[in-house]
């Protein structure tokens, strides 16, 4: 069963929102692409918040719409997250966390108080007026008022852009603990690689209201050429555990371990699984392990491909021991010296990490 799209929507001017898309109903998937791409309209089309003639939305083999047939956006169980928090100033947190729980059926609950409040990290805040929370807070209220609805969808709009860096740095945990722990489907719609890279499972890539592909994170992190590159350069994501009780900030993954750069107003890291982000420029490559160099972080792996990246530059891609991928961006004249080639196992220096936020 899968969630399914089928829409073509003429808007004002000449934009048209062309859709046929069939989606798997687990984990988190971003509708990514630049602001005016189409991916809020396709959003509101699934929540039910547009009826548009023609449509097809199914969902778990639900019908939402089709023809004359349309469920409302209160039938469809859908939660929502917005830019905005959009939560009811009359109330306190407790009061708008609560709201939607007690209008679920007893039956439909899969999602309790207590244990949202705990993941979410605002137990503290239960009596307070809303009025009195931060940008950061009120999305944290916000996303769980939409979970205590026990919703079999999450919609998640931008639900970072309207947060400065700093508070986008440190909700972002909160988000990420959210998409591993909730067991419901998420619908991610940004226009940030990070949150793409520290979020989703899978990529729809969206340009001028069409769709160009769908990829698992994996499969778009592989292609030189992928969006997710086009401000930042290309990037690997690496997920691991983070060793316990080290203020050096350690991650291990399979017999592997980095050592991690914090950031200077981050609290050590906790120990659990997360997502590493490293950019291919950060990473350099060696035909042995080095010592006698500031570069504490050498990792063997085999490399699997060379790729033109850049106007004299190239982008080697290899596997590490544990079966990850890892990419660094080297000129090509450092690639001719080294003799580089597929199959060969190397080292990767990475001269700075630092975890996702």
């Amino acid at each position: 069963m899968t969630l399914s799209v089928a829409v073509r929507w003429r808007r004002e001017g000449d934009f048209v929102l062309d859709v046929n898309i069939d989606l798997p109903p687990s984990g988190v998937t971003a509708l990514f692409g630049r602001s005016g791409c189409g991916k809020t309209s396709l959003l509101r089309i699934i929540a039910g918040l547009e009826r548009i003639g023609g449509a097809q939305v199914q969902f778990r083999g639900q019908c939402w719409q089709e023809g004359r047939h349309f469920v409302p956006l209160h039938r469809r169980r859908t939660g929502l997250v917005f830019q905005e928090h959009s939560l009811l100033p009359h109330l306190s947190v407790r009061g708008n966390l609560v709201y939607g729980y007690r209008r679920t059926p007893p039956r439909r609950r899969r999602h309790h108080p207590d244990a949202v409040t705990e993941m979410l990290g605002i137990g503290s805040l239960l009596d307070r007026p809303v009025d009195r929370l931060s940008g950061g807070q009120r999305q944290r209220v916000a996303l769980g008022r939409a979970l205590l609805s026990s919703p079999q969808l999450l919609l998640l709009d931008e639900p970072m852009a309207a947060l400065d860096t700093q508070t986008r740095r440190e909700i972002m945990p909160f988000f990420s603990e959210l998409a591993g722990q909730a067991d419901v489907p998420i619908i991610l719609v940004t226009h940030s690689p990070d949150e793409v890279q520290r979020l989703a499972d899978r990529v729809v890539f969206l340009d001028e209201g069409r769709v160009t592909r769908i990829e698992s994170l994996k499969q778009a992190l592989s292609h030189p050429d992928s969006p997710l590159f086009f401000d930042q350069g290309a990037a690997s994501v690496l997920t691991g555990r983070i060793l316990p009780d080290r203020e050096d900030g350690m991650l291990r993954f399979g017999n592997d371990r980095l050592q991690l750069l914090m950031q200077a107003d981050r609290p050590a890291a906790q120990a659990g699984i997360t997502r590493l982000s490293i950019q291919a420029n950060d990473v350099a490559i060696s035909r042995q392990a080095l010592d006698g160099i500031s570069v504490i972080n050498q990792l063997p792996m085999v490399i699997e491909k060379i790729e033109a990246f850049r106007p004299g530059r190239v982008l080697v891609a290899g596997t590490l021991a544990d079966g990850q991928r890892l990419s660094a961006e080297i000129t090509e004249r450092s690639c001719r010296q080294l003799a580089l080639e597929g199959g060969q196992t190397v080292y990767a220096l990475i001269k700075s990490v630092a975890l996702l936020d």
